[in-house]
Formats: structure tokens, C-alpha cells, sequence
């Protein structure tokens, strides 16, 4: 017996998943499409839906001569198994269904699933998601020089519960509609999420109108001007000076932890000594991930700075770090630095274009009642904003503890039982 599973009702047997694929079939990658009688769709990974096990809309065209995709082409009900590639986050062996109706193949990174006829694929499309979201699928994973693998010979060895056919049907029927009421409420908080983003966006526009505005530099430190950091890190130096890079900063504004930050040895640290930081100087990321700002805590007095990220010292007669920070994550500085950097080869915000970022001549006073006004709005906002996050969190932890429940769990004869009275 596995040790996946237990208390199976009597008339279910457990199998190997070789014992229940007919075919498996890995993709091929062609050429480049010529307009050409062989050019056909070709599903790649970046193609799966994996909330839904299925596929986005497959755009990718390839020249396949008929000879390569014999035994390749996909019929609706195939199996999408990704064997190579993966991530850290999302490793390798997720699996999606093909339910098109037109000519494609999968890439060589994919291999194709097709269920005998005493199967049904759309059952086991929920056993092997089943076995992937419990992790059990990463058993088979092998990684290599930075990609990993699928072992398929352990893959296909690993044993799954098998109801009869009528009950595999019954079982995913019933998966089919319980998970299509939480997609629905899943895709109605994320409509939600856009909608308040839009509101949070009318939000920024409004608090900053036209008005007569100066470039980002004048109003900086003149003891400390705009610099940026090329602090390399070096090997970890737990008792050594922290640094700031765009990895440690959000869109938010606020400042990084002192206890999350990397650190490098005082000896590299003192080689730029003009990236050292203070308490309310404002960080801004550049480079291609530019955009995320951090108005710094008083903990961090002293950090320094890694590449892509720039100190702002604002002259605190004249601007607010608050404002500048409201200011930064405006639209209309996104718009600008947009406009900037289009037709670019590579997108990047460089410390130039940065320093010519315009800002509105305001007197403090008014600054800092801008920045009262629109925290005010903007924090409930976004507090409705973190509930529907929450919210679809829970969603798809419950989407797919059901998934789970229903096909390896010892609630299966519960499961099956609501399935059946459906």
C-alpha cells in the first residue's frame, strides 16, 4: 500500500500511473515559423493556465515537418506534462489539459499524456495535480547544471488510487463544478483587486495636478547629491554592513528590515563610502527593475548600497520624504518615466532620468496635507485590497485541498459519496 494514501473504499484499486497512460510522447520545438504549410501551434509551458489546469490562448507558431509530428499531435483530453524546466517556486511536473480543437504539438519540454480507454483523463489530471500541490510529484525531480528534470521512470512508477471508470467520472464531475464555483469567486476578487487599484490610481492623480515643478535634482542634499550604489557584495558577512538592493525593497514605501538585509565585509563597505545611508533618506530602485521605492527606518543609519538602487537625500526646507515617496509612486511619474525610456533597447531607469523627474513647487505645509489626504484614502484602499488577496489565498488553498480530499485522502468515500448524490 502507498504511504499516500489509506482506508480506500474495497472496490478501488491502486496502480502505477505507467499502468494507466497508453502513450506518453514527448514534444518537439521545430523551427522558426515561415508562413510555410508546416507551421503549426506549439503549446509551450509559459502557455499553461496552471489555476486551471488548462492552457492560456497558444500564440506560438513552429515549422514542424508531418514526419516530426507523427505520434505528437494533440487531441483534446491529452495530458500536458511538464518534464523539464521549473522553478523554485513552481518546480517541474505540473501537468494542464489540452481541450483545443485545432492542429498543435507540445515543446520537447512537455510530454504528452494520453489515458487508456478504462481511464478518465480528466480524473487523473486531478490525481496527478493532487500529487503535485502535496509535493509528493518533487520525489521525482532531478536538478541538473540550473534546470530540473522529471526521473519519468519514477514519475510513472509512483502508485495512485483507482476507482472504477464510473467513479473516476463521478469524482471529477463533481471536482469540475465545485472548482468552477471558486474560480468564479476567485476571478470576482480579482476584478475587485483592478478596480480598487483603478480607485487607488484616481486617488494619486488627484492629489498631485498640474502644477509648476522643478527637477527631481534641485531638490536634493547638495552635501549629499544623488548616487547610486556599486557596492558588490562579496561573500556573506553575518557581522558585516548591511546593504539595500531591489531585491529587499516593495512598491510601497516602506523600509526594508534590518534582520532581512545581506551583509558584506566593512573593508568592501568602506570603498563607498558615498552610498552610505541615513535615517529618511529615500532609496529608489533602477536599472530593468526599477519602480520600487523605501523611505528608510532609523535602523538602518549606516546600511549601504548594492547596484540598480539610488539615495535620494531630499532637502527637508524644501521637500518632504514623504511626499517624494507619495510622489515617486504616482502615475504620473510612472507615465514620465515611461515616456522616458521608450524605444529604449533595454528598459531602464538610470540616476539621469531619475535626477529629471519633475516635482511640484509646494510649500511643506501643503506637501504634508497632500500626504495626510491621500494616506487617509489609500490606506483603506488598500486594506480592502490585502482582504481580497486574503481571500483569494484561501481560495485556492481550499481549491485544492478539495482536489486532494477527493482523490488520495482517507475522505474519499465521503467525497465520492456527495459525488455520487449529485
Amino acid at each position: 500500500m502507498s504511504d499516500w494514501f489509506e482506508d480506500l473504499p474495497p472496490q478501488w484499486a491502486v496502480t502505477r500511473l505507467k499502468n494507466v497512460v497508453e502513450d506518453v510522447r514527448t514534444g518537439v520545438w521545430g523551427t522558426d515559423a515561415n508562413g510555410g504549410p508546416d507551421d503549426i501551434a506549439c503549446v509551450r509551458v509559459a502557455d499553461f493556465d496552471r489555476p486551471k489546469m488548462g492552457l492560456k490562448e497558444v500564440t506560438t507558431l513552429r515549422s514542424v515537418p508531418e514526419g516530426d509530428r507523427a505520434g505528437r499531435l494533440l487531441k483534446r483530453g491529452d495530458i500536458l506534462l511538464e518534464k523539464s524546466g521549473g522553478t523554485d517556486l513552481n518546480p517541474v511536473g505540473f501537468s494542464v489539459m489540452f481541450d483545443g480543437d485545432y492542429p498543435a504539438v507540445s515543446s520537447n519540454f512537455i510530454a504528452r499524456l494520453r489515458v487508456r480507454a478504462q481511464h478518465s483523463a480528466r480524473y487523473w489530471l486531478y490525481c496527478l495535480a493532487a500529487s503535485y500541490a502535496t509535493r509528493r510529484t518533487e520525489r521525482s525531480v532531478r536538478r541538473t547544471t540550473g534546470i530540473q528534470n522529471l526521473d519519468q521512470n519514477e514519475f510513472f512508477n509512483e502508485q495512485f488510487p483507482a476507482p472504477p471508470l464510473d467513479e473516476q467520472r463521478a469524482i471529477a464531475n463533481y471536482l469540475d463544478r465545485e472548482t468552477a464555483q471558486i474560480d468564479t469567486l476567485i476571478a470576482e476578487q480579482q476584478r475587485l483587486i483592478e478596480l480598487l487599484d483603478e480607485r487607488r490610481s484616481a486617488a494619486f492623480r488627484q492629489a498631485f495636478p498640474a502644477s509648476p515643478a522643478t527637477a527631481l535634482r534641485r531638490f536634493v542634499s547638495s552635501q549629499r547629491p544623488l548616487t547610486y550604489g556599486i557596492l558588490q557584495c562579496g561573500e556573506p558577512y553575518p557581522d558585516g554592513v548591511p546593504y539595500v538592493g531591489p531585491s529587499d525593497m516593495e512598491t510601497d514605501g516602506r523600509s526594508p528590515r534590518l534582520a532581512d538585509l545581506r551583509r558584506t565585509s566593512p573593508e568592501i563597505a568602506a570603498q563607498y563610502s558615498r552610498s552610505v545611508l541615513r535615517s529618511g533618506d529615500v532609496v529608489v530602485s533602477i536599472g530593468p527593475a526599477y519602480g520600487k521605492i523605501a523611505l528608510l527606518s532609523d535602523e538602518l543609519s549606516g546600511a549601504n548600497l548594492t547596484q540598480d538602487t539610488v539615495r535620494v537625500d531630499c532637502n527637508r526646507s524644501t521637500l518632504d520624504p514623504n511626499f517624494l515617496v507619495r510622489l515617486l509612486q504616482s502615475p504620473q511619474v510612472a507615465d514620465f518615466w515611461d515616456m522616458q525610456i521608450t524605444g529604449a533597447t533595454f528598459r531602464r531607469l538610470n540616476l539621469g532620468t531619475l535626477g529629471l523627474t519633475p516635482v511640484p513647487i509646494l510649500p511643506l505645509d501643503e506637501q504634508r496635507r497632500i500626504v495626510a489626504e491621500l494616506d487617509e484614502v489609500t490606506s483603506k484602499i488598500d486594506t480592502l485590497i490585502a482582504e481580497a488577496e486574503r481571500f483569494i489565498e484561501l481560495s485556492k488553498e481550499r481549491r485544492s485541498a478539495l482536489i486532494t480530499a477527493a482523490v488520495i485522502r482517507v475522505s474519499i468515500p465521503r467525497a465520492f459519496a456527495i459525488a455520487s448524490a449529485a
